[in-house]
């Protein structure tokens, strides 16, 4: 996979406070690159089907939260697509994915692949707080949860004997999934039996493969959620992302034991700077939003930032760059 990782004259960590600063010149809201093909918007992503097989995604600076696009941050994009591209290189050879390359540190050209009706969610710790988590589901006294009979004496955060798959539906945008067993899944019409196990077995390869980078970096990777496709000759692939601090819960490994004995919540990444502060002005999804002010951008990004360099043990190296310029210049528009 060719990657331009979008190095600059800046020489400086991107912990730095007035670098952030700088990139919220030029932030990447929107693209319109009509000349690459059909434009598919996600809340983050722009897609581009190419009509040729191929797609081409562009991972903006937009933030989402309860269900909402919020507005953007700084250098987001170029963060998210540097920790899946890093992650796609480095499981490349054990799981198939759909890269082919990423010609600017927002643009990453794929094969175009028809996604899966299921997401594979791998779970190593009895944890969550949210209505479909499985601790929500494990305190309110219930012992199946996706097919897999959960054992008595569990505690919230407790690590589970053996990581479990804890699929659900892939609901249309807008939707909600919804947690389901293998055979839930493929009796309601969502998947077939050969492509779920085909994923299921990858999902859980990755999740290994995860589990012990991780480790060396004095993280756990708690649980995960992975995307399936399949390319053109029908093979199952990964698509979308892997193990970002979008789609993944880390802890730090080093405190968790000490934590976990006396009852308290482990350290973890906060991903939840901006929804937070948005709570605090009384805003939860309805009515209009609020506005983010730069401080609390710069922070929320500064916290990204140093989440992903810890999960990669590399550091970032942006490109501070007028991002629509540079991206049609990559792609020779």
């Amino acid at each position: 996979m060719a990657v331009n990782t979008g190095l600059t004259s800046v020489v400086a960590k991107m912990t730095d406070i007035e670098l952030i600063r700088q990139a919220l010149t030029a932030p990447l809201e929107s693209t319109d690159f009509s000349e690459l093909g059909t434009k598919y918007t996600g809340k983050v992503r722009d897609n581009y089907t190419t009509g040729d097989g191929r797609r081409y995604i562009v991972t903006t600076d937009r933030i989402s939260a309860f269900d909402r696009v919020l507005g953007t941050l700084p250098l987001k994009g170029q963060v998210l697509q540097w920790v899946t591209a890093f992650w796609f290189e480095h499981t490349a050879a054990q799981v198939p994915n759909h890269v082919i390359a990423a010609p600017d540190p927002n643009v990453m050209e794929v094969t175009e692949c028809t996604p899966l009706g299921a997401e594979m969610v791998v779970r190593a710790y009895v944890t969550g707080v949210t209505s479909t988590s499985i601790w929500t589901h494990y305190s309110q006294g219930k012992r199946e949860f996706c097919g897999h009979t959960l054992p008595e004496g569990l505690t919230q955060n407790q690590r589970l004997d053996e990581p479990i798959l804890t699929p659900s539906s892939k609901a249309p945008q807008g939707g909600h999934d919804v947690s389901m067993s293998r055979a839930e899944l493929i009796e309601q019409g969502h998947i077939s039996a050969e492509d779920f196990d085909a994923a299921a077995a990858l999902a859980m390869t990755l999740f290994r493969l995860g589990q012990d980078h991780c480790a060396k970096q004095g993280l756990i990777l708690v649980d995960t959620k992975y995307e399936f496709g399949k390319d053109p000759a029908g093979n199952v692939v990964v698509i979308d992302e892997i193990h970002t601090p979008d789609s993944s819960r880390f802890w730090f490994a080093e405190s968790y034991a000490e934590r976990f004995a006396k009852g308290l919540a482990p350290e973890s990444f906060d991903k939840e700077y901006v929804r937070r502060w948005l709570a605090e002005k009384g805003f939860k999804g309805d009515g209009p939003i609020p506005e983010i002010p730069e401080e609390v951008k710069i922070e929320a990004v500064r916290r990204y930032v140093q989440a992903c360099e810890t999960i990669t043990a590399t550091t970032f190296a942006p490109d501070l760059s007028d991002p629509v310029p540079r991206m049609r210049a990559a792609l020779k528009l």
